[in-house]
């Protein structure tokens, strides 16, 4: 496909053959959230990642970073140095979507205690307690 084929085409994410689907849920899977929200301050080594992103293992940090990167919203470097160093930055299009995704994270955060009364009461309702 060229590039304005590409331009042309309608993406719909609720159709079940649009490719956005895929890129969907790299984007707002738990970890690809959290990387990327993680990545919201700036650049990180892959071991201040794997810190940061509190219980991901590291092979799913490197396949979340894989995934992120193909779709063009993070950006892998090797640093010119002694060892192995690489560093992930968010890319403009990275830094876009974490502007969306950090909309719903402060709302999420904010709204919590609402949260946590509504599973509450749902637990009592459903429990008979």
């Amino acid at each position: 496909m060229t590039q304005q084929e590409t331009d042309e085409v309608e993406y719909d994410v609720f159709s079940g053959s649009c490719p956005s689907r895929p890129t969907l849920e790299h984007v707002t899977g738990r970890w690809g959230t959290l990387t990327l929200g993680a990545l919201e301050t700036g650049p990180l080594r892959f071991n201040a990642l794997l810190r940061r992103v509190e219980g991901i293992s590291q092979k799913m940090l490197a396949q979340t970073l894989l995934a992120l990167e193909r779709d063009g919203f993070v950006h892998r470097e090797s640093l010119p140095t002694a060892g192995l160093h690489v560093e992930y930055r968010l890319t403009p299009l990275g830094r876009d979507t974490v502007a969306q995704l950090s909309v719903l994270i402060d709302l999420l955060e904010s709204r919590m205690p609402e949260v946590l009364a509504a599973q509450r009461h749902f637990d009592q309702t459903r429990t008979g307690a």
